[in-house]
């Protein structure tokens, strides 16, 4: 699907979808739970259903309840019976992938999984490096990662300098385990409220983790999984997008963001305020590398340099990000050079419009939706369906605000 948006700018009151990291933990701690535990303003994107898939691989089931609400029947700390390896399809969701491998070997012993697009590229040396360590084997063969072997009690010590998702994924497993463990980052970990997102889920389900981030170091309690109801708040990291639209010069109110929300992409707010001041300015995103296409976008039109450092990561996502919002800009129109692990954008009065490629990333379509605001010509996005993958209701909400646009 190719979308053709004349420009125009934007104006109105919206509310951004549901947190889709928040989901993901939620959903999770609630299967891993005894009983049926209810999670409401749950958005069914593709990355959401991916991880309802690895629920029901786990034995456990859902439901929906109301279009917005899912009611989990948790399986609690069962051990499949039936002898067979759990098959995992994670889609294109690299969050389900990392978070269900070590649950899978605590509950199971074993698992399967399998994704598509990029997926199966991502690293996942953090845990492979474990795995050696303590006698699990792994291997990934013709797109299929297999892991099997005993996950034990005990200390766990990983990089956080790649991604907080493997530590997301420890948390979720080792209370499943018969003693305490202790988990230890061994640098400084990037990204590190997400890791305070997902301690938060487990306290909804009565895990209390005790975190202790000057010692990079959190000690996981054995214990069971409780049921509960939670509601998902709204998600920042989408958030940014409709502030890049403001600070292009449309006029939005953001409404139901928390701002002591535990996602660390709150920080949109705060860049969003630096980037609609004129100057030079340099912002270190490695705490928030999801938000660098909504802020390339802010950056864009503008009076001064903007550079975006330690965002390598960005390479590894659902395409290479430092390339392709680098490509969309330029198709757009505007100044920018893509360096090994930043981005530096020389701001333009406006941009000309044009064809952007998509790349089959939500987060480039979104950005280039934005973009053609400010664009003097209209601007064709090819693949735009990848926005279903974390906001499949983005061009309804982009329409509904005043946007011009066309499926062609």
């Amino acid at each position: 699907m190719d979308m053709h948006i004349n420009p125009t700018l934007l104006r109105g009151a919206v509310t951004p979808p549901p947190s889709k990291s928040m989901a993901h933990r939620l959903l999770i701690s609630a299967a891993l739970a005894e009983g049926t535990s209810v999670i409401r303003n749950v958005a069914l994107s593709q990355d959401i259903e991916a991880t309802l898939r690895c629920v029901e691989a786990l034995g456990c089931s859902w439901e929906r309840a109301e279009p917005v609400c899912i009611r989990i029947h948790g399986c609690g700390p069962i051990v499949p019976t039936d002898g067979g390896m759990p098959q995992f399809d994670c889609g294109e969701s690299g969050s389900t992938l990392r978070f269900f491998i070590p649950i899978a070997l605590a509950m199971a012993g074993s698992g399967a999984f399998t994704g598509r697009g990029r997926l199966m590229e991502r690293p996942q040396a953090p845990y492979f490096d474990l795995f050696d360590e303590k006698g699990i084997v792994h291997f990934l063969q013709n797109g299929v990662l297999t892991v099997r072997g005993t996950l034990k009690s005990g200390e766990y010590r990983l990089p956080g300098d790649v991604s907080s998702q493997f530590f997301t994924g420890l948390l979720f497993a080792l209370p499943l385990l018969e003693e305490d463990s202790v988990i230890v980052s061994s640098t400084e970990p990037e990204s590190a409220d997400y890791i305070a997102m997902t301690v938060e889920a487990l306290r909804a389900a009565g895990i209390r983790v005790l975190s202790q981030p000057s010692q990079r170091r959190w000690t996981v309690p054995s214990g069971r999984f409780h049921s509960f109801d939670a509601t998902v708040e709204p998600d920042w990291s989408q958030a940014a997008f409709w502030y890049a639209a403001n600070v292009l010069g449309s006029t939005l109110w953001l409404e139901g963001l928390d701002p002591k929300s535990s996602q660390g992409d709150r920080v949109a707010a705060e860049y969003a305020a630096r980037l609609s001041q004129p100057g030079d300015v340099e912002i270190d995103v490695s705490g928030c590398p999801d938000l660098v296409p909504p802020l390339a976008v802010m950056a864009a039109v503008r009076q001064g340099t903007a550079r975006f450092t330690n965002a390598a990561r960005l390479r590894l996502k659902e395409s290479d990000r430092l390339k392709t919002t680098a490509a969309m800009l330029l198709a757009l129109g505007g100044d920018t050079d893509e360096e090994t692990d930043s981005l530096t954008i020389r701001g333009v009065s406006r941009l000309s419009g044009g064809v952007v490629d998509g790349a089959g990333d939500h987060r480039i379509v979104m950005a280039a939706a934005i973009a053609a605001t400010r664009c003097t010509g209209p601007v064709t996005i090819l693949g735009a369906e990848a926005v279903n993958k974390s906001y499949p209701s983005f061009f309804e909400d982009y329409s509904a605000l005043g946007g011009d646009v066309h499926v062609v």
